[in-house]
């Protein structure tokens, strides 16, 4: 088993000779978190970090698997070792992916120096699954060269692939719509490169006209800041493919490989760093935080109580009773909702600056009853100069003082303005 030290450096040798068989089995290892899993994760990340990650995100039905069907086909024929993971949506009967992505990638399906592997998304926002991640790493030790990670049909908001890949790819179909659509902030944003598919079709020119005006609002980068492009591709007909690859390589020539492992780094490294202010400062913050719900008449009325707080995070309790029932005895939904929005409210406008919540998403685990306690931890994922994406996980306190996964929340905040002393949380 994956919980004994012996079998899991042995198979953690195989996976790294490439033992197809081996990483076929730690795949599954991961993505059903069976015991000892999230010690192979670490193995893994701990050899990590050569692979080229490319992720490839967009729209649903905009041609994302056509196309990396084609980055294949170049890759594979320069004799390079790549790997795909593609995240596919939940089947609503048995939960597992769909493998509707690799229907368009069977021709390659059987090359020796290619491993397509399919995970359900199961229910996770952001557009990747729980195990991406640690699927990548797996690629990585494997010695892969290059890992296409594709995500599901992404909207604006769904950019958990901005800090897993080194070289992110965001395929646009042609007609986006009005120019207003074309500058909307989110997804367009995390973009190295945009890729505007089905470059046959009459708008395809139009489309990348627009993107090319959208990138001319931004913000001036500096001298050796890496510009965004703008490519027409045809999957289908090969079509700028060529052209793309040698994007891609361009950027992850200057931007490098192993970002994910690079931003785990810095996340940890802060929060070492940061640990000595926050238990200094944590009377602070939470005298702050806990002014700012008093002020809240949903929290007063659910009575939602702060117990940490600081740049970027924050947590709350709450313990069910009458006011949260629903009709059928049950927590209500929108309680614990309420409680994750409050976690989220409070950490995007720690910064000192308005932020206001433009999208949320929220997916739900397991049923709550009255007395039983909730806590919401959120966290800043990443945070912009006018958008910041924030992650609330909502979990039950057991009476043994074990915590059981309830929902899942991600959120992200348009950043307006100064916050007014008076102000209180506005997401």
């Amino acid at each position: 088993m994956l919980s004994l030290e012996a079998d899991r450096q042995a198979l953690l040798v195989r996976v790294r000779s490439g033992d197809r068989r081996a990483i076929a089995r730690v795949l599954t290892y991961l993505d059903d978190g069976a015991a000892g899993s999230r010690e192979t994760a670490e193995l893994l990340a701990s050899h990590a970090g050569h692979a080229l990650v490319v992720g490839i995100t967009g729209v649903p039905g905009g041609g994302k698997s056509t196309l990396v069907n084609a980055l294949l086909g170049v890759w594979l024929a320069r004799d390079l070792r790549v790997a795909v993971i593609a995240v596919d949506p939940s089947s609503p009967v048995t939960g597992g992916a769909v493998l509707g992505d690799r229907i368009r990638m069977g021709e390659h399906g059987a090359h020796p120096n290619c491993f397509i592997r399919s995970l359900s998304a199961r229910g996770q926002s952001g557009g990747l699954s729980r195990t991406a991640r640690a699927a990548v790493d797996c690629f990585d030790a494997a010695g892969f060269d290059r890992i296409i990670v594709e995500t599901v049909g992404a909207g604006q908001s769904e950019t958990a692939i901005a800090s897993l890949a080194d070289t992110r790819v965001v395929v646009c179909p042609p007609g986006l719509g009005d120019g207003v659509q074309a500058i909307k902030a989110g997804i367009l944003e995390i973009a190295d490169v945009l890729a505007v598919s089905k470059g046959d079709l009459p708008l395809a020119e139009e489309t990348a006209r627009d993107l090319r005006e959208m990138l001319t609002l931004r913000k001036a980068l500096g001298e050796d800041a890496w510009a965004p492009r703008v490519m027409v591709v045809s999957g289908a007909q090969s079509k700028g493919v060529s052209e793309l690859v040698a994007a891609i390589e361009e950027h992850a020539a200057g931007a490098g490989t192993g970002r994910r492992l690079a931003v785990k780094s810095k996340a940890t490294a802060r929060d070492a760093s940061s640990a000595d202010r926050r238990s200094a400062d944590a009377e602070h913050w939470l005298a702050l935080m806990s002014s700012w719900v008093q002020r809240d008449g949903l929290c007063s009325t659910f009575g939602i109580s702060v117990t940490e707080g600081g740049p970027g995070r924050a947590v709350v309790r709450m313990t069910v009773d009458r006011r949260h029932m629903n009709f059928n005895g049950g927590c209500h939904g929108g309680a614990i909702f309420a409680l994750a929005d409050t976690a989220f409210g409070l950490a995007s406008n720690s910064h000192g600056a308005l932020a206001t919540g433009i999208d949320a998403h929220v997916t739900f685990q397991v049923g709550i009853r009255a007395g039983e306690t909730l806590v919401a931890r959120a966290t800043e994922l990443s945070r912009g100069h006018r958008i910041g994406m924030y992650r609330v996980d909502v979990a039950r306190v057991e009476a043994d003082g074990r915590e059981t996964a309830v929902s899942s929340f991600t959120g992200t905040v348009y950043i307006k303005h100064r916050l007014e002393e008076k102000s209180g949380p506005q997401a």
